[in-house]
């Protein structure tokens, strides 16, 4: 092995230090000092970075051996040589153990014990659920609570997990529980306090019963005890069975109907929890190209990288400008195989010690670039911010040099053609314009068309117009030389309609939960999932409210100007927005325009004075709003009554709001809005306001309560959803909004298992996608609904059946972010296959099933889908139907 030494630059380069460290913080340069055969490798080094105050100057390139490749004769034979930094997330799992035990000595004293194995400062974010209520959390005793807890409102307690012993990984946290006590369960997540994220049981909240509320869950809570084992255990169910047939003394008949559970026995329990704990890693990769022996017509290209384990190369290499991928001809490097014929994956060679991965192939001259991204495992993909890896391949020719012949059916970098990029949306809005013909078609006959299906037809027109302006717009149409267009004298010089609704392909992901403004960099920390989130296939993600706010969470604004918030300061967000955008991911911001807090009081002591740029006063506020004394007209909506309710009538306010968004699109770079509690102003104002900042796209939380009769859900939710309707029409259907009704009808489905729901009596979807899909944003849960809130949390063990049927059906999908990382592999099974069947927000549904148990439904002819526990598969006949996605009571399928 070759010995590398390395020395300090002194005098040859300036030191560029970052005034934002410390002097001993300050980045050293080194340079290698091996000139004769830089090619040979060293034990342990580092090259040069490009950037000296980027973070990227010291980069460590381990290798154990030297090149395989020849060495390089001279300096001229490097034609290229590109270093990219690698950010990826490395999964560790650990055992979350609980265990409730009898203390030792106590008839009636237990020990609850919660441990994790995992390194970090872990914090038991936990409450107790009462006999008398065991849906909801709850303060425990005090008597209960750990030294050291933290209480949080009132309804949980922080107690931090400590270590066993110095020195050891483990830690835990012990709660002692008096067995009189009339608690049913204890309910916990876990907080990593470094990073602030949280830890839940796959999406939901860990458990632990103490007493069973019925016969069942009690042996449950038998079946999962560390102390009893299965044989035994059925030895004492025989047993006790035997025991009740010889005893026919009748059961005591109680003296009132009040609930019993308090006084059944604790029951010990043990059960251990896989947890994976993800941490962002920065690794590095060095492509180098150089020229071979001058005999030949090959460059040889060497890929270095320090990433362990498997890694594998899928590559190919691009002819011209266009850079699309070709397959170069054989031969290939080892352990290569040719995917799909339209790329190669090639698996690196492992360097000793575990230190990293190397390949070296060769490329034709006549290769213009390499192109790659890698594949560490079966789901996880690496690549360059959202974007290939690119190495460009300059060889100098001399001019007495043949021009290299471009191979039959390449396009050559100086033709001109007209731009496809807008081909898939000129696909959809041809099938769009052809449903519409369709459905127009099937109402001929009728003599009059009711109001609704007049508003369909025009809303989706509209829709389609716009759609096809923007196509025209944006799309780049170069013609031959020899001809000129004009395009400019053909183009609309005013839009008529401000589309909020995308293009009808959009997968939204929420990007926050209840919880997320805790940590303080929450926009660095989802960041970090950027590339993750545009693997699994998401186009849009809706980050938290941006504002100052009197509520951590955001949803109290005060200063609409001020982006320092406690989910970072604005350069944090205006980063975010960057990153996203960088993997094709577009932003929406979440606005709260209903609702603004004072700062000051008047002179009458009411809070109405309101302070920053936008120093409104009580003429902003609506005047039926009791607590703050506004001045200003009769609300347009409902009141929210914790925060002044702003008046959308005046103009000021209006004109106001609009220059704010139009600044937060311009500033920041949203894409787009979701509106926080329409419900409290007319949708009529929110055309404005659209009008005004044009959104790509833009969804409002209109909600409120469903149907009952006494206590249960009634079947006809049209009432439901012609609220929400109402509303998108006053935006004249240049908003979406979030079903509701959908959510709510799923909850009956699933809770009672009355899947006969989900057909409404005109054999539809049974929620607004059922009557406006193009403009029903379709979810389970969010901040609201669910996390550490849980003010309508979606049925436990469910979830997945909710996104079977949303993530398969029209509308526009939305995935809660606690959801993406418990349900990862099964959402993304999902999500990929509405993407490759073009399932969009105008499918078409046939509902095959909608009975007790089971709900079966056809979408576009592509995918059939089935949840609940009831039998169905596809019909056998012209179409080939293979699973494409399946899991606890749910299945989809794909026609081939």
């Amino acid at each position: 092995m070759s010995i590398v030494r390395w020395k300090p630059l002194i005098h040859q380069l300036p030191l560029v230090r970052n005034p934002s460290l410390s002097l001993r913080e300050q980045p050293k340069k080194y340079i290698r000092c091996c000139p004769k055969n830089p090619s040979l490798s060293s034990s342990a080094g580092f090259v040069l970075g490009s950037k000296p105050d980027s973070g990227r100057n010291l980069r460590p390139i381990v290798e154990a051996k030297a090149a395989q490749s020849p060495p390089l004769s001279q300096e001229t034979d490097l034609i290229s040589s590109e270093q990219f930094t690698v950010n990826r997330i490395k999964k560790t799992y650990g055992k979350v153990s609980v265990k409730l035990e009898r203390r030792c000595g106590y008839e009636a004293r237990w020990m609850l014990e919660v441990s994790c194995d995992l390194v970090g400062k872990w914090v038991l974010h936990w409450g107790v659920s009462y006999c008398d209520n065991q849906a909801e959390w709850d303060q425990p005793p005090p008597e209960m609570i750990p030294p050291g807890s933290t209480v949080i409102k009132d309804y949980a307690i922080e107690s931090p997990l400590n270590a066993h012993s110095e020195g050891q990984s483990e830690s835990a946290v012990q709660i002692e529980i008096d067995g009189d006590t009339p608690i049913g369960a204890i309910n916990f997540v876990l907080k990593e306090e470094e990073t602030g994220r949280w830890y839940h049981n796959k999406g939901r909240d860990f458990r632990v019963p103490l007493r069973g509320s019925s016969e069942d869950e009690i042996t449950l809570s038998m079946k999962q005890s560390v102390s009893i084992w299965p044989e035994a255990f059925d030895q004492i169910s025989n047993m006790l069975r035997k025991h009740e047939e010889s005893d026919p003394a009748p059961a005591p008949i109680l003296e009132d109907n009040s609930d019993t559970s308090s006084k059944k026995p604790i029951i010990a329990f043990h059960e251990d929890y896989t947890v994976i704990k993800e941490e962002p890693v920065q690794n590095s990769m060095t492509v180098t190209v150089r020229k071979s022996d001058k005999s030949s017509d090959k460059n040889i290209v060497d890929v270095d990288t320090d990433i362990p384990g498997h890694v594998v190369l899928h590559w190919g290499v691009y002819m011209n400008e266009s850079k699309n991928w070709h397959v170069p001809p054989p031969p290939y490097p080892p352990a290569t195989k040719v995917l799909r014929k339209s790329a190669l994956q090639t698996l690196l060679e492992k360097k000793s010690l575990g230190l990293g991965n190397r390949g070296t192939f060769a490329l034709n001259k006549e290769v213009k670039g390499l192109v790659f991204v890698l594949k560490l495992d079966e789901y996880t993909w690496v690549n360059n911010m959202g974007k290939d890896f690119v190495v460009p391949i300059e060889n100098s020719t001399s001019g007495n040099e043949e021009k290299i012949e471009e191979k039959p059916g390449t396009v050559s970098s100086t033709d001109k053609s007209v731009d496809t990029g807008a081909a898939p949306y000129t696909e959809n809005l041809i099938s769009g314009i052809r449903n519409l013909v369709d459905d127009i078609s099937s109402h001929k006959n009728k003599a009059q068309k009711t109001n609704e299906e007049q508003d369909n037809i025009l809303h989706e027109i509209e829709k389609l117009v716009v759609e096809a302006y923007r196509i025209f717009k944006n799309s780049s149409v170069v013609e031959k030389p020899d001809k000129s267009v004009d395009d400019t004298s053909t183009t609309p010089t005013q839009l008529v309609v401000s589309s909020g609704t995308g293009n009808g392909h959009e997968i939204l992901c929420q990007g926050f939960n209840w919880e997320s403004h805790k940590s303080g960099r929450w926009y660095h920390e989802l960041g970090e999932k950027a590339k993750l989130l545009a693997e699994l296939g998401f186009s849009i993600v809706w980050l938290p409210p941006p504002t100052e706010s009197v509520s951590p969470e955001g949803y109290m604004p005060t200063d609409l100007y001020n982006l320092n918030s406690k989910y970072g300061n604005i350069e944090e967000l205006k980063d975010i927005v960057h990153k996203f955008r960088e993997v094709g991911i577009k932003v929406l911001g979440d606005v709260v325009l209903n609702h603004r807090c004072a700062t000051s009081c008047s002179e009458n002591g009411i809070w109405n004075i309101f302070g920053g740029r936008l120093n409104w006063d009580a003429r902003a506020i609506v005047a039926d709003d009791p607590h703050f004394q506004g001045k200003g007209n009769k609300s347009s909506g409902d009141n929210f009554h914790a925060a002044p309710n702003i008046d959308h009538s005046q103009e000021f306010v209006r004109t106001d709001i609009k220059e704010w968004l139009c600044y937060l699109r311009k500033e920041v770079g949203y894409d787009g809005w979701r509106l926080d509690f329409v419900r409290g102003f007319w949708g009529g104002y929110v055309k404005d306001y659209l009008e005004a900042s044009q959104p790509y796209f833009a969804v409002g939380e209109y909600w409120d309560s469903l149907s009952y009769t006494y206590g249960e859900m009634d079947y006809n939710q049209n009432a439901h959803r012609q609220r929400i309707i109402d509303w998108i029409n006053a935006t004249n259907g240049t908003a979406g909004a979030f079903d509701v009704t959908t959510k709510g009808i799923l909850h009956s489905v699933l809770e009672r298992c009355e899947y006969w729901r989900l057909s409404d009596e005109k054999a539809k979807p049974p929620g607004v996608l059922g009557w406006w899909p193009s403009r029903a944003v379709t979810f389970i849960e969010n901040h609201d609904t669910g996390s550490t809130q849980g003010h309508w949390r979606f049925p436990a063990g469910k979830e997945m059946q909710g996104y079977a049927y949303i993530l398969t059906h029209p509308g526009t999908p939305s995935v809660f972010f606690d959801h993406v990382f418990c349900f990862q592999e099964e959402i993304r099974r999902l999500i990929s296959l509405r993407l490759c069947k073009k399932i969009h927000c105008r499918s078409t549904v046939k509902i095959l099933k909608a009975e007790k148990d089971v709900y079966a439904a056809e979408i576009d002819g592509k995918v059939a889908m089935k949840i609940g526990p009831g039998f169905y598969e596809p019909e056998r006949g012209p179409k080939n139907w293979t699973v494409a996605a399946e899991g606890a009571d749910y299945k989809v399928w794909e026609a081939s």
